[in-house]
């Protein structure tokens, strides 16, 4: 039998595995990419988003409502850039502990 097999008192330790560097740039330039197309693909009118939506969905939606997507479509994709800007710059800063440490 093996040693180690023997002393049951030690805690099992286990590490995550690192994540390969270019998974870890490339999660990082998608998160930039997404939000920002998305962002520079919102049309500026709320009659195009109650039509985009029409065709996509056959779900007609008033003008008040396609105003209120649009609006949180934009608070979405405004969050999403803000939350990456943020965690660049904990990286950068060195304080990466402070706002959402994932692994990374």
């Amino acid at each position: 039998m093996n040693g180690c097999c023997e002393d049951s008192t030690r805690p099992i330790v286990t590490t995550p595995e690192p994540v390969a560097g270019f998974v870890r740039h490339f999660r990082e330039l998608a998160g930039w990419i997404a939000p920002g197309a998305a962002l520079a693909i919102v049309p500026k009118c709320p009659a195009c988003i109650a039509a985009y939506l029409a065709l996509a969905t056959g779900v007609g939606v008033s003008m008040t409502t396609a105003a209120h997507i649009r609006i949180a479509l934009i608070a979405i994709c405004g969050t999403a850039l803000g939350l990456v800007a943020a965690r660049r710059f904990a990286r950068f800063t060195g304080s990466s502990h402070i706002l959402l440490n994932r692994g990374n």
